[in-house]
């Protein structure tokens, strides 16, 4: 994709020493893989508030649901100062164009899911989600997030990377050329992803069917936003391997009067193989790949599904 592709990240995951200790938390994959396809916008909420390197330790205390942020020795209460300066920065953030956000995981401030919560006792229960954090989801609750812990899981790194350039695709369309509609802008998106949308959830791919179908009836922004909010819910649930075998039966439809008896019999065992998980998804979307080039069928050819992502990050390779 020639698109810019703008992500956030946590400063310290890309070696800047902004811990509060003056360390940092340099993530290889994120600076040396993803970087090949995304420009980072680093964020840091404890120095860009105003907290300064080093300096005193900090956690969240109290309601999970509504946790304070607080030094741990001196016992200052920091709370009210970073989400006065989060709300600045999201809103900030919503000029950056950014398509997803990878937080340092169990951060006070930055940690996205099982962030320590200490009670009054001193006793944590790992409930919490960073101050920060919390303002950007709720700010942006359709823009993908994760935390470079998770990332370390095929699934949800495969998911988290496959979701961001969906984003990048829909905004794009969005944008044109400004000589087609928005109504055939989104019928082409449409027709381009159904096969993608159904390997995450059919029932929601048949949803924004539906929604395309009646777009001409849609006042032009409930459209874009509605349109928006039932992809990324729909991109958000995982393709399982029952869903992936699924729709990789179904492009094979398209070959059937192409392939001979021997090639259509390779086809069913290698999508059996990977059903079964002794192979990796790549691999019939290989062969699958090879018969739409070879057979030009134009339909097949211009579906996200056979190329979601730069096949350089490996996303399909794990069994």
């Amino acid at each position: 994709m020639s698109e810019t592709i703008r992500v956030g990240v946590s400063a310290c995951l890309l070696g800047q020493p902004v811990r509060y200790d003056g360390g940092h938390k340099r993530d290889l994959y994120i600076i040396d893989t993803l970087g090949r396809s995304f420009e980072f916008v680093p964020v840091c909420p404890e120095v860009e508030c105003g907290l300064g390197v080093p300096r005193e330790a900090m956690r969240l205390v109290g309601d999970p649901d509504a946790p304070r942020l607080v030094a741990i020795k001196s016992g200052l209460d920091h709370t009210d100062r970073m989400q006065a300066w989060a709300a600045g920065r999201v809103a900030a953030l919503a000029e950056e164009n950014l398509c997803g956000f990878i937080f340092k995981s169990k951060s006070p401030s930055s940690g996205l899911t099982r962030v320590k919560v200490y009670n009054d006792k001193g006793s944590p229960t790992e409930r919490g989600v960073g101050l920060f954090a919390r303002a950007f989801i709720d700010r942006f609750p359709l823009i993908p997030v994760e935390d470079e812990g998770r990332l370390h899981d095929d699934k949800l790194r495969e998911n988290f990377i496959e979701r961001i350039f969906t984003l990048t695709r829909w905004r794009a369309a969005l944008a044109g050329d400004g000589q087609a509609s928005l109504l055939s802008r989104i019928i082409a998106f449409t027709a381009s992803h159904k096969l993608l949308l159904m390997a995450h959830s059919p029932e929601l791919a048949r949803q924004i069917g539906r929604l395309t179908a009646e777009a001409k009836n849609w006042p032009a922004d409930a459209l874009r936003q509605s349109y928006e909010t039932l992809l990324m819910r729909a991109l958000a649930l995982p393709a399982t391997p029952a869903k992936h075998a699924n729709v990789l039966q179904h492009i094979m439809g398209y070959f059937k009067k192409m392939l001979t008896t021997g090639e259509k019999a390779e086809v069913n065992e290698v999508i059996d193989a990977y059903r079964l998980g002794l192979v990796p998804l790549i691999v019939p979307i290989t062969l699958l790949t090879h018969y739409t080039r070879k057979y030009d069928v134009a339909y097949l050819r211009d579906q996200a599904y056979l190329s979601p992502h730069p096949i350089e990050l490996k996303l399909r390779n794990h069994a």
